[in-house]
Formats: structure tokens, C-alpha cells, sequence
């Protein structure tokens, strides 16, 4: 099945670790078989790893960009996924943590990481709550 992407002018995406721009008008691309595709509004820079729910899927992320290190970062996830979900409570956000960790020992990276973004709602909800 082949993947339609509808880009803006000058959007950035990745396409297996090399990052391509748009040019200066919106365009399509139809990518015809399977490769590791992630647009600029999925893509996390390091200095904005500054939660716990994205410390889940910055290593994810790289797991799905660079697979030759996948390792090292399976490891991080594992130790931030274990920290975060000894301290949530709500079984919602549990499940998603284990739909998460599943999706990741299947390698199904970017499931993991469309799941883990509804992770950033949750915990902006609770870090921002004042009782």
C-alpha cells in the first residue's frame, strides 16, 4: 500500500535518517514502499526532551530513525517507561503505556509513537493541576 504525504512549502520530513525540505510550494509524494517516514511535527529535538511522557518518545523515535543503535535505545525506554509508570495512577494512561510497550518489542515504532503523543495531553493535564 503506498503512503500519500501532502507537504506545505519548505516542511521537512525524514525518510530512513536523511532529511528532506519541501520546496517553496505545497507538493505530494506517494512513497511506494515501506521505509521509516516522519514528518517535521512528529520529529523531537533533544532540547525539547524536557518531560517525562517525552522522555518516553525520544528514544522511540531514534529506535524508528536509526536502527542500527536500537539497543542502546530500547535500554532508555525501558528505564523511562519503568519510572514513568510507577507513578500514574490513571488506568487509561496505563493502558496506553502498555499499548506502548508492546508496539516497541514489535518493533512497530511509529504506532508507539502516535500513542505516546496522546501521552503529552495526559501529563500536561496533571502537570499543570493545582489542588
Amino acid at each position: 500500500m503506498a503512503l500519500k504525504l501532502s507537504l506545505k512549502p519548505g516542511e521537512k520530513f525524514v525518510v530512513n535518517g536523511a532529511v528532506i525540505a519541501n520546496g517553496d510550494r505545497r507538493s505530494s509524494l506517494v512513497i511506494q514502499n515501506k521505509v521509516s517516514i516522519l514528518r517535521e511535527k512528529d520529529i523531537m529535538r533533544q532540547e525539547d526532551v524536557n518531560t517525562p511522557a517525552r522522555r518516553i518518545y525520544f528514544p522511540i523515535m531514534l529506535c524508528y530513525l536509526d536502527p542500527d543503535s536500537r539497543s542502546k535505545y530500547i535500554e532508555e525506554f525501558m528505564t523511562r517507561m519503568t519510572e514513568f509508570m510507577s507513578v500514574v495512577e490513571d488506568p487509561e494512561a496505563k493502558a496506553r503505556c502498555i499499548e506502548i510497550s508492546a508496539d516497541v518489542m514489535n518493533s512497530n515504532y511509529y504506532r508507539a509513537l502516535m500513542t505516546c503523543k496522546k501521552l503529552f495531553d495526559y501529563e500536561k493535564k496533571r502537570l499543570e493541576y493545582v489542588p
